[in-house]
């Protein structure tokens, strides 16, 4: 052995042994005295090689031996604290590794709350403070290759990111603020930037370091959840170094490519979120995305088609990455195409909630930005197919937020893909978020030539001038002020004036029946159609007399001329024949007009138009027989004696009133409320001829309409129309079959893969549960309610539609709500 490392070994042991028995505070005073000369920077060092012997055999044995003699009566052995302080210099200027493996060691062993355990967690926040954890991780940059190297720096890592969890698992309630996660890793993330600094000041110095343990503590730190508060110090202050220093490129891109691949996502999802812009993380990350197939999985699938939680301004960093090198942007190419082939795909349409397809239209629009028309020419025949396919099945969707999406991104994607031929052109109303798709579609601003921007200034100067300046311009001869100027001109008021019509309004119901169907004088045509509403009301009986051929006039009639609200027109004259007829008047006969529109919904030779509509008008005619307070019609033709007596009544009555208010003594001021009069639910005499034939054959397709199949947007406004009829028929006496068919009818249904069915099936439900009493939903339909539940629970937990998931927590609600109203009546 040599004899100045046996030198070194018997004097740790003497001190060891002083340390452990003496209570001598002068001989403890001299004895650590002795073992400082062996750490660096002190007053008095010893030999190089002594120094190296005690740190790297008994430095760790010292200090384990420090903590053991830790005590409020030991540290008392000397006045003012010095024995304190000579035994933490200890801690914060030996080698740091050591240290802190130490001082967590002790931390974790000791037991329960005790002087010992803070004063060891007040120290570590002192070592945290003076800038020893960068000396830590500064020390594993030297490439070295022992196995123990490699333990230690297993050990390390675990300790430096699990620091926040271990000591707040130790000290509970008595947690110190420098070790809460918001506070450490942004000093953690201080400290890997002093680390990267030596970095490069060394190999600037031609010395070889490592960023390995850099990168796996990083990697960690994102993998913990981290990424905000180690990465929002880490990215601007990386962004502003590397901007004109390529060997901080070179290292950043070494310390992204040394993160395991486990860490991989964590810390790219982190830095596309914290980088201000493509051109940046093209600095942080270099070509990445091209050397590892983990981050090419990140970024060019798990990013754009797994997940769909990120901003707008992060999709546009990552896919401005990938268009910003000419080696990367062939990636940029393979995104679009599968982009637009998720975009159109029918399984991700029917399955993928309305935020993702958002999400994936969003990304399909900046590739198409990105890309050049050349690069866009190479695939055009495969791109334009995917599109068609796709625009299809998106128009053929029954949400009309999937169809309004395919029609704004097919209006783009169509003009980039194929400039040559002309671009898919749809009608919708502008909004935010046609707005936003359409600005990312937007190519990158491109700069103008000087000369442009010299000469554009130069060409509005003589505009400018004639507006703003003070300076007369010529005019041209015979150009009087006087004669020109309009300004004393007041305009005329012409906000009452009215449009003249040569045709009269037909007076009676059977003069709008024959101008609709024959006449060949459009403004005659255009006024019996406006004026058909009133004359229903005002005459019931003369309705009633034509009342199913008017409505098969009406459900037929197209629009010939351009009349301002036709559909509105038309809908509502059905619903006032519906409303006049609802039944005829021996109303043990089925009702006319409801009957004849029912039996027309399942027909032949009808389009879906015409279908939807009659399901809208049976559902508003159901609206208003059921509206509380609603007069109903007068049966029979009236006699010309009844007519004035019901025009004149009110007004007589109003006078009495009004005398016998005037001559009334009130204590109080209050107004009187009165409520809405009561009155018997007229749809309770109709919602059978309503309801009944609308559900009956919804099984059975046709030649030209298959509700089972394509027609899937009629059977969405079909099952919407039965639960609004549910809904209206409240305390009917019909109400519980009508519950009970609806039930077959949803559960048949209730696997159906369109997100609108779903909603309307979610929603008959509910309606089912508010119309029928509860106790005939006990006694009626036990097995039907049973049967609903464990349904509604799997969609509110796993349907993909977010409006689904609410609909059937709200039918859950009611269910519960109903059982709490049973268990009461079921008790004794």
């Amino acid at each position: 052995m040599d004899p100045v490392q046996s030198a070194v070994a018997l004097t740790v042991r003497e001190a060891l042994h002083t340390l452990s028995s003496s209570e001598d505070g002068g001989h403890l005073l001299s004895t650590l005295g002795a073992l400082k000369r062996y750490l660096s920077g002190a007053e008095n060092p010893a030999l190089p090689g002594e120094q190296e012997e005690f740190a790297r055999m008994h430095f760790s044995a010292v200090l384990r031996c420090l903590v053991g003699r830790l005590s409020p009566g030991w540290l008392e052995l000397l006045p003012n604290g010095q024995l304190e302080d000579l035994w933490a210099s200890f801690f914060l200027e030996g080698p740091a590794d050591q240290a802190f493996l130490v001082l967590m060691e002790s931390i974790e062993g000791a037991a329960g709350p005790s002087f010992r355990l803070m004063k060891m967690a007040q120290l570590l926040a002192r070592f945290l403070s003076a800038g020893r954890m960068a000396a830590v991780m500064e020390g594993q940059c030297w490439q070295l290759t022992e196995p123990a190297f490699r333990l230690l720096q297993e050990t390390l890592l675990i300790k430096v990111v699990g620091l926040p969890d271990h000591l707040g698992n130790r000290l509970q309630q008595e947690n110190l603020e420098a070790f809460l996660p918001q506070n450490y890793f942004p000093l953690l993330g201080e400290e890997i930037m002093r680390v990267l600094q030596a970095v490069v000041d060394s190999l600037r110095g031609g010395w070889d370091c490592s960023v390995s343990f850099l990168s796996q503590v990083l990697g960690k730190a994102c993998v913990h959840g981290r990424q905000k508060e180690i990465l929002g110090v880490l990215v601007p202050r990386l962004t502003a170094l590397t901007q004109g220093s390529c060997l901080w490129q070179r290292v950043c891109w070494r310390l992204v490519e040394c993160v395991p691949d486990r860490a991989t996502e964590a810390l790219l999802t982190g830095l596309v979120e914290a980088a201000s812009g493509p051109d940046v993380l093209s600095r942080l990350l270099g070509n990445l995305v091209l050397k590892s197939k983990k981050a090419q999985f990140v970024m060019t699938r798990k990013i754009l088609f797994l997940q769909y939680r990120y901003s707008t301004p992060m999709l546009q960093s990552l896919l401005g990455y990938l268009a910003m090198d000419s080696q990367r942007r062939p990636l940029l190419g393979q995104a679009l195409k599968e982009l637009l082939e998720t975009w159109g795909s029918p399984s991700a349409i029917r399955h993928a909630p309305l935020p993702q397809q958002r999400y994936i239209s969003s990304a399909l629009l900046i590739c198409l930005a990105h890309l050049q028309d050349a690069e866009l020419r190479d695939s055009q025949d495969e791109l334009l197919a995917s599109l068609m396919a796709g625009v299809k099945t998106r128009l053929d969707s029954s949400l009309p937020a999937v169809r309004r999406l395919g029609m704004i991104v097919a209006g783009v994607a169509s003009a980039r893909i194929h400039p040559d031929g002309p671009p898919l052109r749809f009608q919708y109303e502008e909004d935010e978020l046609s707005r936003e798709l359409l600005a990312l579609a937007a190519p990158p601003p491109v700069a103008d030539s000087p000369s442009e921007a010299e000469a554009s200034p130069a060409a509005e100067t003589p505009d400018r001038g004639s507006v703003d300046s003070g300076v007369p311009q010529a005019q041209p001869e015979g150009s009087g002020s006087d004669l020109d100027s309009d300004d004393e001109l007041v305009p005329y008021d012409m906000s009452g004036d009215q449009e003249l019509k040569s045709g009269k309004a037909p007076a009676y119901v059977r003069d709008c029946v024959e101008a609709l169907t024959s006449s060949e004088d459009w403004e005659r045509w255009e006024a019996a159609l406006r004026a058909l509403e009133g004359l229903i009301v005002r005459s019931p009986a003369a309705t009633r007399e034509v009342s199913v051929e008017l409505a098969k006039v009406l459900l037929h009639l197209e629009e010939k001329t351009s009349v301002v609200g036709f559909e509105g027109l038309r809908q509502r004259a059905l619903v006032a024949v519906v409303v006049t007829d609802p039944a005829p008047w021996p109303l043990v006969c089925p009702a006319q007009v409801a009957e004849y529109l029912t039996s027309q919904f399942y027909a032949l030779n009808f389009s879906l138009r015409q279908r939807i509509d009659i399901l809208d008008v049976l559902t508003l005619a159901a609206q208003e027989l059921s509206r509380p307070g609603r007069l109903p019609p007068q049966c029979g033709s009236p006699s010309p004696t009844s007519q004035p007596s019901s025009t004149q009544a009110p007004a007589w009555r109003a006078v009495v009133q009004e005398r016998i208010r005037s001559k009334t003594r009130r204590f109080s001021q209050r107004s009187p409320r009165r409520g809405p009069d009561a009155g018997p639910n007229e749809f309770n005499l109709v919602a059978g001829y309503f309801f009944f034939p609308l559900i009956r054959h919804f099984d059975r397709p046709l030649v030209t309409f298959d509700l089972l199949g394509e027609d899937q947007l009629v059977l969405g406004r079909l099952v919407h129309t039965l639960g609004a009829l549910m809904y209206l028929a409240v305390n009917t006496t019909v109400a519980v079959a009508m519950g009970k068919a609806l039930l077959e009818f949803v559960w048949t249904l209730r696997f159906h893969g369109d997100a609108y069915v779903r909603r309307g099936l979610l929603s008959a439900v509910s309606s089912v549960l508010l119309s029928v009493p509860a106790e005939r939903l006990l006694a009626d339909l036990p097995d039907e309610l049973l049967e609903a539940r464990p349904w509604l629970a799997d969609v509110a937990e796993q349907d993909p539609d977010e409006d689904c998931r609410v609909l059937a927590v709200k039918a859950l609600l009611l269910l519960e709500k109903l059982r709490d109203t049973l268990v009461p009546l079921s008790s004794p």
